[in-house]
């Protein structure tokens, strides 16, 4: 039978389940990736875990969030996420290192491996023909102790590229363009596999910003062919031996088609306050912008950088605009330093900022309030920049860079100039000084783990009860992301290791009074919250489930859910149901009670139950998508009380 890229991908690694769309299957795990932001809470549940030594191939903890030093809480931090991977056999990623995703791809990512990542953007490294996805903190802890990965077996949607980018058109556009058609749901439950003959005049970074936004479309994952430009870029990284072979066999079919051909795009730019609120550039030129910021994981490669810099050379950028510039890596930074691109970036009037994601998780380059964003960026939710009432759209370095010379949006293609051509440097710079490989096993088991004052061990979760009778804290509508449930940034992210005071900021974009309220039922029995459509879109921070579930969360009703953020509610025993009725949800009221009986019988025996409104004649059938597995992980509160059952 011929099989396409993904197939072959999810075929190599299968240990469990049938490759049937919709059936749980569980997967070996080559390779994982953790950053700071998530990965203390992983290296804590290791520890809890009792491993000894990480059973993959490769694991990598990366320090690129949380980079701000004001008081002692990041760097303590960073020294227990260095002792952790000394301890456990990981590399380590220092901080200025760069961001996880193009590091890794430069130094680690193998052509027809799997990669796990505790951060959504981890798909980014499907460009190198890796089957790389998202998950949960907890979930990357268990691959790294050598457990599978298990997730529903997703639709195959092929996407044919044809033609050649245009001039004034480079891979952003390309995502947005995805975006456009799809808005940000169109992508769940599936892999989407890019091939044709347009694949072949794309980059490998190129590649990357393409796969990385794939988590904007909720994508399981996005896959290219591992071809020679994959060769080549490994070549270029002093990794040719990493090289294999990866594509599509002839014949191969797809579960859903599509067709993009590349020479019909023009600039795109996603509006405030969705990655999915996509319009041609030119509709908005005139609209003056604050900011203009060009790096992310988004757009970390040479070309995006250097673009820009040709854009702005011997020219300065409009009175009262910011062109933040935040190199992706240690690597691409030293050779824009070399090619003079830098100087022609500063000599604008661009801010430079260290190699890590800063400003892409509201951690500094904060705009001011309610003035115009432009970023190149992954995303635009509400807040998510560190100003709750910011106004952020998405673009390409040369939409960024040719409206920050002109002071607002701007088609580049109306620039009068030529489109720059850029190449990278024929030997780039391979540079491994702050990444650490790990330590011999009979030196790291002598490693005791440096906790500071900081970091709080993840206090026990109980049972699922069998009578559930729990007020809606909160009614929400549809889309509500991640960053709206437990908001990044400088004031929240340095207390990840914190469980008890992390939770204080839980859902306060939305309403700042849900931390007192909760506190005020959570030894009661805790409580319920409803919401709409793609409910957790957006990161895989497990701090956006573990929070509220600290607080007495125990059942979330929505009309759907995000892939990432369901099974990391799964994993900490809050239980997620939808309405089987949609028009149900007009039926519940903040505040309303809701109560069922005999519920630990009712998830184990079927998928669907009814939930009484308290005091009204409102029945509300729900249903629930647990695997069996999953369901003894319901009953027993979470994953971690499963895992100890188990020993």
């Amino acid at each position: 039978m011929a099989l396409n890229a993904a197939q072959k991908l999810i075929k190599d690694h299968l240990v469990s389940g049938e490759m049937v769309p919709g059936e749980e299957i569980g997967l070996k795990i080559d390779q994982t990736l953790t950053q700071d932001a998530t990965g203390t809470l992983v290296m804590l549940e290791l520890e809890a875990m009792e491993l000894e030594r990480a059973k993959t191939e490769v694991s990598a903890q990366y320090v690129d969030h949380n980079l701000i030093q004001e008081d002692y809480k990041n760097p303590d931090d960073h020294l227990f996420l260095e002792s952790a991977t000394r301890r456990f056999g990981l590399y380590f990623s220092r901080p200025g290192n760069g961001v996880s995703h193009p590091v890794h791809m430069q130094r680690l990512a193998k052509p027809g491996k799997t990669l796990l990542g505790s951060d959504s953007h981890t798909c980014a490294n499907g460009c190198m023909g890796m089957l790389a996805m998202g998950a949960g903190g907890i979930d990357v802890a268990m691959a790294i102790a050598g457990e599978p990965f298990y997730v529903k077996m997703p639709k195959i949607w092929g996407v044919k590229l044809t033609g050649e980018l245009p001039d004034w058109v480079s891979a952003k556009d390309v995502i947005l363009e995805m975006l456009r058609r799809h808005d940000v749901k169109g992508g769940v439950g599936k892999i989407i596999e890019y091939y044709g003959p347009g694949v072949e005049k794309l980059s490998a970074m190129d590649r990357h910003v393409i796969a990385n936004m794939g988590a904007e479309l909720g994508a399981t994952g996005t896959v290219f062919p591992s071809d020679n430009e994959i060769k080549r870029f490994l070549k270029s990284q002093g990794r040719e031996d990493d090289w294999t072979e990866l594509k599509a066999d002839d014949g191969a079919t797809y579960d859903i088609d599509e067709e993009l051909n590349l020479s019909e795009l023009v600039p795109l730019i996603a509006k405030p306050s969705s990655p999915g609120n996509v319009v041609p550039v030119k509709d908005l030129a005139g609209t003056p912008i604050y900011q203009s910021y060009i790096g992310s994981s988004a757009n970390p490669g040479y070309r995006d950088f250097a673009v820009a810099a040709e854009i702005v050379k011997d020219k300065h950028i409009a009175p009262g605009v910011s062109l933040d510039i935040n190199p992706t890596s240690r690597q691409l930074l030293t050779d824009l330093v070399k090619e003079m691109h830098i100087a022609s970036l500063v000599q604008s009037g661009a801010r430079l900022h260290q190699a890590g994601c800063n400003g892409c998780i509201g951690m500094g380059q904060a705009p001011a309030t309610g003035r115009n964003s432009l970023r190149t960026t992954p995303r635009n939710f509400p807040g998510r920049s560190g100003t709750k009432e910011d106004s952020v759209f998405l673009c390409s370095p040369e939409t960024a860079a040719a409206s920050a010379l002109k002071g607002e949006i701007t088609d580049p293609s109306t620039l009068e100039m030529s489109y720059p051509k850029v190449r990278e440097p024929k030997h780039p710079t391979v540079d491994e000084n702050l990444l650490e490989k790990p330590l011999p096993y009979e030196e790291a088991k002598h490693v005791t783990l440096e906790k500071g004052p900081n970091i709080a061990s993840i206090p026990k979760m109980d049972e699922m009860p069998d009578e559930l009778e729990v007020p809606v804290l909160l009614k929400m509508g549809d889309n509500i992301s991640t960053d709206e449930i437990l908001a990044g940034g400088a004031r929240v992210l340095p207390y990840r290791s914190n469980l008890p005071e992390i939770s204080k900021f839980s859902f306060e974009i939305v309403d700042d009074t849900y931390y007192d309220r909760a506190q005020q039922v959570v030894n009661k029995g805790g409580h319920a919250i409803v919401a709409g459509f793609n409910y957790g879109q957006g990161s895989s921070r497990e701090h956006a489930a573990l929070a509220p579930r600290y607080l007495g969360l125990r059942l979330a009703l929505v009309k759907d859910f995000a892939r990432i953020h369901w099974q990391n509610l799964v994993n900490f025993g809050v239980l997620p149901v939808t309405f089987v009725n949609e028009a149900d949800y007009d039926l519940i009221e903040q505040g309303a009670i809701l109560q069922v009986s005999g519920l630990r019988d009712k998830i184990m025996q079927g998928n669907q139950f009814e939930l009484q409104v308290k005091g009204s004649k409102h029945h509300i059938t729900v249903a629930h998508a647990l695997s069996e597995r999953q369901k003894e992980i319901m009953l027993k509160g979470g994953i971690i009380n499963w895992v100890k059952s188990r020993q």
